[in-house]
């Protein structure tokens, strides 16, 4: 799919929560999926695909209780650092009920004027107490990337630097990478992405 990638070495604004006036120099902006894009610039819609938003756990346990991750008590199975509950990809089917809600916001996010998303929390398999499996996480981000191509948006990884030597399984077109200089992973990103 041709889909335009951000410019390289761009000014960055990543503005999760409030979106406001993006500075002089910047020319890539982040928001959230609900929020307008910047206007002129390239703009990346935040969307969370793999955990709850805060603020939307009852869309989750009471309209999608099946697609909420469930340790064997039947708990929902949280990630106690965001206060988020993780979203159930351990199956094909859940994730294809996954991709129809989340894809449902990446066509949004294309019909609102955005030109990419961001999925977040790719690594909850690593949150979820050996219920999810790596691989499953990889397939369902191969499912949403589908969806953006489809809506004409590449798509990102975002952080999970593990798992960049399946970056063809997942079908994704860039990394927004939080953190690499930190971990020393900004060389094993621009290695997998140019």
């Amino acid at each position: 799919p041709s889909v335009a990638l951000p410019p390289a070495n761009a000014g960055f604004d990543y503005q999760i929560g409030e979106p406001y006036e993006p500075p002089e120099g910047v020319t890539v902006v982040s928001r959230d999926r609900g929020s307008e894009p910047a206007p002129g610039l390239y703009n990346l819609c935040y969307v969370n695909g793999f955990q709850t938003q805060p603020g939307e756990e009852s869309f989750w346990l009471d309209e999608h209780p099946d697609l909420v991750l469930r340790d064997g008590e039947g708990t929902p199975v949280l990630d106690e650092d965001w206060g988020e509950y993780l979203l159930d990809v351990g199956t094909e089917a859940k994730r294809a009920a996954l991709a129809a809600i989340v894809g449902g916001w990446i066509e949004q996010c294309a019909a609102d004027g955005f030109d990419a998303v961001e999925i977040d929390n790719l690594d909850s398999y690593s949150r979820s107490e050996g219920l999810l499996t790596e691989a499953a996480a990889v397939a369902f981000m191969g499912s949403l990337s589908a969806v953006a191509h489809g809506a004409g948006l590449a798509i990102a990884q975002k952080n999970s630097a593990e798992l960049l030597d399946r970056v063809a399984e997942m079908g994704t077109d860039f990394s927004v990478a939080e953190e690499c200089n930190r971990w020393s992973e900004c060389g094993d990103y621009q290695e997998a992405y140019g």
